[in-house]
């Protein structure tokens, strides 16, 4: 008989969670708030257990850095005998290995034919911004096209990126220039065509001004949309056209969440750059671009770098990553993972009118939640208790969408399949507690 993974022992939180939550207080900001209300000890797989000992599933793989899970013991083990040798040089005073190895096993991932290279940063947004610098040095032009729902980023030009304004750009201003945002053709909340689209481009912006189209392929923060079919691709055939170059984010979406290395390979179109961050290192602060080596030759020697671009520590943590990817074939268990999540989803949108839409690609996968089907006005109160009867009850799961109307899953590859039914039954009972 299987044990349930979900173990609750105390209330949420635990007394040792309330305690810690008020030394947080005192000298942490709040703006600095959580998801969870309790403090993890420990955590194995798709598995969270706090500090009172109670243990959760978690659907948020640290906000989508854990496709291989928690702990990996292989990870863990790189990360130990690499921390033995050495921790840090900056690759531009004395190059490692490990940045080069990891490298090499990226650009081999990377859909097309073109000869490509890779540089690493830190965070998500630093690798967007450095794809926003290559891509003007390269063409020589400034204006940048983004999308409505992108999120990008909190620095300065990453947060003017990003669309969502509360939290993330409201009273934050005055933003970056050269920024231009085009609605993002979307089955569920408009009919754009793309023709429609290639108009309100034209008004927008001239094209030829245009340095690059910088687009998830599936967006995370946005409320995970996927564009509407045959989107991406013309995409692909206009910026080609008119010299602009097309920047693949998948930060979120890369890594085999959607049951391809990169999501973009769904639509079989080659960018010339692709930003990666999150599960790249299993945690680790790691980033990069990866991308065509014409677009990377344009840049000046000592243009692109920063002192803890590319640690070792997290270099080998990557490399390990893609080792556990490939021999556990973890692409193909996220489409399998993938499989059983719609067809839960599909069965709960059939029982609960609120649920509008359920989409996505391979295990990365959403809901967004609607008072009503019709008018299709966000349910945001609705979705914000949902998680809050969730965490209640054993289950960690986010929220999404410019209206934070969307539940998403970015669980990690490895949940077995009794972990994640068992997850998935606590949201059904809590979407049953909600709307009752």
């Amino acid at each position: 008989m299987s044990v349930n993974a979900i173990q609750i022992k105390t209330p949420i939180p635990g007394p040792k969670s309330r305690g810690l939550a008020a030394r947080k207080e005192q000298v942490v900001p709040a703006a600095l708030g959580t998801l969870a209300p309790f403090y993890i000890a420990e955590g194995d797989g798709a598995l969270v257990r706090d500090i009172d000992g109670n243990q959760f599933i978690d659907f948020t793989g640290g906000w989508g850095c854990l496709t291989v899970g928690h702990t990996p013991k292989r990870v863990v083990d790189a990360i130990q005998d690499q921390a033995a040798k050495y921790t840090h040089t900056d690759f531009t005073a004395v190059p490692y290995e490990p940045f080069v190895a990891l490298a090499e096993r990226l650009v081999a991932l990377v859909p097309g034919s073109s000869p490509k290279q890779a540089a690493f940063f830190n965070s998500g947004a630093e690798a967007v911004e450095n794809a926003v610098k290559i891509a003007r040095k390269h063409t020589k032009r400034q204006a940048i096209v983004v999308f409505e729902g992108a999120f990008h980023g909190r620095t300065l030009l990453t947060m003017t990126m990003t669309h969502k304004a509360v939290p993330y750009k409201a009273g934050l201003g005055p933003f970056a220039p050269d920024i231009y945002r085009l609605p993002l053709p979307n089955p569920y909340r408009n009919n754009m065509s793309l023709e429609d689209f290639k108009r309100t481009l034209v008004a927008l912006v001239d094209p030829h001004e245009v340095a690059a189209v910088v687009i998830e392929p599936l967006q995370g923060e946005g409320g995970f949309i996927v564009p509407a079919d045959g989107f991406l691709e013309y995409l692909r055939e206009l910026t080609a056209k008119h010299g602009i170059l097309f920047v693949a984010d998948e930060i979120q979406s890369g890594f085999g969440r959607t049951g391809k290395f990169f999501a973009i390979e769904h639509c079989g179109v080659e960018p010339d750059l692709i930003t990666v961050a999150k599960s790249i290192a299993a945690g680790l602060p790691l980033s990069g671009v990866i991308g065509k080596k014409e677009v990377f030759d344009s840049m000046p020697m000592g243009s692109i770098g920063g002192t803890y671009f590319g640690n070792p520590l997290a270099c080998r943590a990557g490399i390990e990553v893609l080792n556990i990817i490939e021999e556990e074939k973890l692409l193909d268990r996220s489409a399998a993972i993938g499989k059983i999540i719609r067809k839960r989803f599909d069965e709960m949108k059939a029982k609960y009118a609120f649920i509008g839409d359920v989409r996505g690609l391979g295990a990365m996968l959403g809901m967004e939640l609607v008072k009503d089907p019709v008018t299709k006005v966000p349910a945001q109160d609705e979705c914000s208790a949902v998680v809050q009867e969730c965490l209640r009850n054993g289950v960690i799961i986010p929220t999404a969408g410019i209206y934070g109307n969307v539940l998403r899953l970015l669980l990690p590859l490895v949940i077995t399949d009794e972990q994640l039914n068992e997850g998935l039954n606590v949201l059904d009972a809590a979407i049953a507690t909600v709307t009752n």
